[in-house]
């Protein structure tokens, strides 16, 4: 009998180590201000994308990828939380996310993990330049990190010996080649790893991106949005070709990472992300930037790839994911615990086809405007809903804007108080409330949560900042 129990325990122990060696690394990639109507395998024809556009054809990719909060330190408080910026109070730029929070790096850590964040960070207040003690890096142990910069050739970092360094030339290059030494490294432990690479481009300023990169954009014709205003078409075109080009040089990175995981025969058990926090307007309806509920604006691509999991054929998803998703659906693939508090939900069953797609709407939620668009630039609160077919939102004073998505791609035409699409309103109205009330969101005014958190802010409404 006790050779017996004594042969059982090494089984157990065997069958405990293989489950620890099994569990996927992550390799979560993401971009500035990258809309998915400027990705290749999503239709742009004039933006070159090869190897997002394979990329796309081994993983799964999503069509319907929100931005809950189109704006980046909401964005980004959302990813390592899973919580709405109603719970955190990060629901505007340059303010600082708890540092007791118990978010990513954290509870990845809890199962084993080794962890690591380069690039750009913002969750933090103590300015974009300055340091970042560990205590508030969220439990991330390699660092290669600045709170923000948007100047891309030289900039610098904070490294995980606590010095300020520069990283060489375009730094989104310098960023993926660091990324690339990481799980070269890591890829030789027995442990599991998490990388997330948060890249400064595409976002402005649009035209510093690498040479080679320009030129495949010099003399193109560049196609504009059909809402882009005739008196703004050639500034439109002239800022596309810049953005294009940091968009072409990210894009030969992930050839560079996915080499590198191939390399490295880690592949198979590699859990691959690509997004981006938020869309750009790039005057589309003669607007610029985020925070608007507009498709250029709150639209961005999203694959992910796990062969061991989804297999090795390309799929595309119309699912509704939003940015609080992403946390509890890494986790629930990786076979790790789910905190119960999370507001997104774990839709690894949908994605393999075990689970209905039975959501109707992804909230979308501006709580209080600020920066480039504050209320003197036309900014106030809003919340609103994407479905497969509409996009819907209220302000304070109540309804806003309806547009059919199917038939007005470019949301040209606002049918609010249009009485064909009453009912349709309606619907749309009730499941508005129903996401507010699950989140207990009373969708008050801005000032007031500003006032609740505790932020001070400027005569426009902004967190004041210092680069």
């Amino acid at each position: 009998m006790k050779k017996f129990i004594f042969i059982l325990c090494i089984a157990a122990t065997l069958i405990s180590c293989n489950k620890k060696v099994q569990q996927p690394n992550i390799v979560f990639v993401f971009a500035d201000q990258w809309r998915a109507a400027s990705m290749g395998y999503l239709g742009n024809k004039d933006v070159k994308t090869p190897n997002l556009n394979q990329l796309a054809s081994q993983g799964v990719y999503f069509t319907n990828t929100v931005s809950t909060s189109p704006v980046c330190t909401p964005y980004r408080a959302m990813l390592l939380t899973g919580q709405h910026p109603l719970k955190t109070g990060m629901f505007m730029n340059d303010i600082r996310l708890n540092p007791a929070s118990n978010s990513f790096a954290k509870l990845f850590k809890q199962e084993g993990y080794n962890t690591a964040y380069i690039g750009k960070w913002h969750l933090d207040d103590n300015g974009r330049s300055a340091y970042i003690p560990k205590e508030r890096r969220q439990g991330f142990d390699y660092w290669k990190v600045l709170e923000c910069t948007h100047s891309y050739n030289n900039s610098p970092y904070w490294g995980t010996d606590d010095k300020l360094h520069n990283w060489d030339g375009y730094d989104a290059e310098a960023q993926t080649k660091d990324a690339i030494a990481y799980i070269e490294e890591q890829s030789k432990s027995d442990k599991p790893f998490t990388l997330m690479l948060s890249w400064g481009p595409p976002h402005a300023p649009y035209g510093t991106a690498p040479k080679e990169f320009q030129d495949l954009y010099e003399n193109a014709d560049i196609q504009l949005r059909q809402n882009v205003p005739e008196k703004l078409a050639e500034k439109t075109k002239a800022i596309l070709k810049g953005y294009y080009a940091h968009c072409s040089a990210l894009d030969s990175y992930i050839k560079q990472l996915q080499d590198a995981i191939k390399r490295n025969n880690i592949e198979d058990n590699t859990i691959f992300v690509f997004t981006s926090d938020h869309g750009d307007m790039i005057n589309s309806h003669g607007e610029t930037k985020k925070q608007r509920i507009y498709e250029e604006s709150v639209k961005v691509p999203f694959i992910v790839k796990y062969p061991a999991l989804l297999g090795k054929e390309g799929k595309k998803s119309d699912f509704l994911l939003n940015t609080l998703d992403i946390l509890p659906t890494l986790l629930g693939m990786s076979g790790a615990s789910i905190p119960e508090n999370l507001d997104g939900e774990d839709i690894t069953e949908v994605i393999l086809g075990k689970k209905e797609d039975d959501r109707k709407a992804s909230l979308v939620a501006c709580i209080q405007p600020f920066g480039q668009w504050n209320r003197s630039r036309g900014g106030k609160e809003f919340r609103g809903i994407v479905t497969k077919t509409h996009t819907y939102a209220k302000d304070l004073n109540g309804e806003w804007l309806l547009f059919d998505n199917i038939a007005d791609p470019y949301q040209l035409n606002n049918l609010i108080g249009n009485p064909d699409y009453n009912s349709i309103s309606k619907n749309l109205e009730a499941l508005l409330a129903e996401q507010l009330n699950s989140l207990d969101d009373a969708f008050l005014t801005g000032p007031t949560y500003v006032k609740k958190w505790g932020h001070q802010v400027d005569s426009t409404g902004t967190v004041p900042y210092k680069w």
